[in-house]
């Protein structure tokens, strides 16, 4: 079967029209793969896990006898030592869990300094 020679220009500009609009929507147009999705879903799942166990840390923290000598080394330090104090004190431990975290040992340290403060 031939093609008429016009239709050439026709194929090849629908061809480079459909490569430009794949490029321009998954670089500027927001478009996704599956796999991505997942990935974001999770990331997004465990953040919030995260945010909802700031409260059990910090009702945990306030029920701890040595809470105040544990504040005053976690106020000493500073960066990865002051996270990995909090580790420590075991404030920081999800329910179920035998390690702490280091997700909410950062958040936990977040949420001591506005109860601080």
């Amino acid at each position: 079967m031939t093609f008429p020679e016009w239709t050439k220009p026709s194929i090849y500009g629908a061809l480079g029209g459909a490569i430009a609009v794949s490029i321009l929507g998954f670089t500027w147009g927001g478009w996704t793969t599956g796999g991505n999705a997942q990935a974001m879903a999770r990331e997004l799942a465990a953040d919030e896990v995260t945010l909802a166990m700031v409260p059990v840390c910090l009702n945990i923290s306030a029920s701890d006898p040595g809470r105040t000598g544990k504040l005053a080394n976690l106020q000493e330090l500073s960066g990865f030592g002051r996270r990995n104090a909090m580790m420590e004190t075991g404030w920081a431990t999800r329910p179920g869990s035998d390690k702490p975290d280091r997700d909410l040992a950062d958040a936990c340290l977040a949420g001591l300094e506005l109860d601080e403060s």
